[in-house]
């Protein structure tokens, strides 16, 4: 079934933290089809209808919690009429650095200023005086440091710092970068040294971690209530976070919960292997749900779920193989083992053995999906697409915003 062209629209995200490495926001990438923004007026427009309807139909808003969206605003956008539709509370508009600092331009960005939007400038490598009156009306000021080093860094930072102006240092990919930035007193970051598995930082599995692991096991392998309960017992402190979740927001009953085997029957074996999957990625930490990369592995799993029942409406079983799939994906980088080594001592179902560790089949393509929408790859998105046609973009934006807003509501859950 074909869809129009102001429905061929897929959304990403990328995580834009705070000085404690906590989220403050996230970058949405809008893409409309194999294309960016659309090369006429009429596309354009297409794009911003879209992005529109996106934070009424879709829901975007309600999925982004208390986080802003930051939204990339080239010329043709900053004029189209539809921007003004866009909630001025829950977005920052992202002026790209292509768009000429011309009179018409300032005074459009004013006029959205004086309307309440936040104005953020992007991949800026050094102050150019044609942009000062553009930059004296922008809040938040997005930093190139890839090509800068570092007494230019230096050098910018101290130039701009007088101004006032919001500092958000993007494409950070190592840690070292992170460091000089805070010195420099930058207060956002992006970049995939926070947001891209292969770099994050990891520590082998400890022996909690083991233990939800192979609790996870169990779970996939529908083993016996009184196994399940004998695996918990050796674990204190994962038995009483069981049991206070249960009496809480878990179980949603009047009963008190007062033995593990009646925990885990009222809250039900697929809430409890999430519960545990998302367990791991916290590794004990306060406040753990604000970590990108948790955040990222829990959305992920949503993701795949959805998607999966779109493929095959009211097969449970392939859900969860697609959850298990997507949250799993991303253990490499937390454990600092490889994919073989994790999954090797778990009796994973086949299909969510081989997407993890080769890529293949329908989760193979699934994971693809998900990990190409995080960057806003297109080429890679319209070929894991390709292998499964049941799927349209219509499709792709509803599950992305409520696997999002899942991910979102976990984290306040756990909170409590």
């Amino acid at each position: 079934m074909s869809e129009s062209a102001a429905d061929q629209l897929f959304l990403g995200r990328q995580p834009i933290l705070d000085r404690d490495q906590q989220l403050f926001a996230y970058e949405l990438l809008f893409r409309s089809g194999s294309q960016n923004f659309a090369d006429v007026t009429d596309g354009v427009q297409a794009t911003a209808t879209v992005i529109a309807n996106a934070f009424t139909e879709l829901g975007v808003a309600a999925a982004l919690g208390k986080h802003r969206g930051f939204i990339n605003v080239d010329e043709q956008f900053l004029f189209s009429d539809m921007l003004e539709l866009l909630p001025r509370q829950a977005v920052v508009l992202e002026i790209l650095e292509t768009v000429p600092p011309t009179p018409a331009v300032v005074e459009r960005c004013r006029a959205l200023k004086a309307a309440g939007f936040t104005l953020a400038l992007d991949d800026v490598v050094q102050l150019e005086p044609a942009f000062a009156e553009l930059l004296a009306l922008v809040e938040i000021v997005k930093v190139d440091i890839q090509p800068l080093s570092r007494v230019q860094l230096m050098q910018l930072s101290m130039k701009l710092k007088p101004m006032g102006k919001q500092l958000l240092a993007e494409k950070v990919d190592s840690r070292e970068q992170m460091e000089q930035c805070l010195k420099l007193g930058f207060t956002l970051f992006q970049g995939y040294y926070f947001a891209k598995p292969t770099i994050i930082a990891g520590k082998k599995l400890d022996h909690s971690q083991l233990s939800l692991m192979k609790l996870m096991g169990l779970l996939l392998g529908d083993a016996d209530t009184s196994e399940l309960e004998a695996a918990l017992k050796p674990e204190p402190g994962l038995t009483v976070n069981l049991l206070r979740m249960t009496n809480s927001v878990g179980a949603g009953c009047t009963e008190r919960i007062t033995s593990l085997g009646h925990a885990i029957t009222v809250l039900g074996r697929r809430q409890l292997q999430r519960w545990l999957q998302l367990l791991v990625f916290a590794s004990g930490k306060q406040n753990a749900t604000g970590n990108p990369l948790l955040l990222m592995a829990a959305t992920r799993g949503r993701l795949m779920e959805l998607l999966a029942d779109e493929l095959s409406p009211g097969d449970s079983g392939l859900a969860d193989r697609a959850f298990m799939a997507g949250i799993m994906s991303l253990m490499p980088a937390l454990v600092a083992q490889t994919m073989e080594e994790i999954v090797a001592p778990l009796g994973l179902a086949g299909d969510v053995r081989d997407a993890l560790c080769h890529g293949s089949g329908r989760l193979g393509a699934l994971l693809r999906i998900t990990e190409s929408s995080e960057g806003g790859n297109m080429q890679d998105l319209n070929a894991a697409l390709a292998e499964l046609p049941g799927l349209g973009a219509k499709a792709i934006n509803r599950a992305q915003t409520m696997a999002l807003q899942w991910a979102n509501e976990i984290g306040r859950e756990q909170s409590l």
